[in-house]
């Protein structure tokens, strides 16, 4: 299976992180995924977003995969920072 590129734009809130989550439920399936996001137009994330990609990021441990965020904005990036996400998703 090769690399899949997620490219997120907006803010992932309360209004969406539903939607979110169901368009991401493939990416959950199939063995050693290597999955790439883009958050260079992520303009925010809230609790609900950031309990999404903690299921991820355990789904593709539990599978032997990897992921990385890539290009996150600083705003965003700092919430990561302050919650302790960026100790258990990787960001470059």
């Amino acid at each position: 299976m090769g690399k899949t590129l997620v490219v997120l734009k907006g803010r992932i809130d309360t209004t969406n992180a539903d939607q979110f989550q169901q368009d991401i439920a493939p990416l959950m399936e199939g063995e050693h995924p290597d999955i790439e996001i883009d958050c260079s137009e992520m303009s925010y994330t809230s609790s609900q977003g950031l309990r999404i990609f903690l299921l991820l990021q355990k789904s593709v441990n539990a599978r032997g995969g990897k992921m990385v965020l890539r290009r996150m904005n600083p705003q965003v990036k700092e919430v990561f920072d302050i919650t302790g996400f960026s100790n258990i998703i990787t960001i470059l």
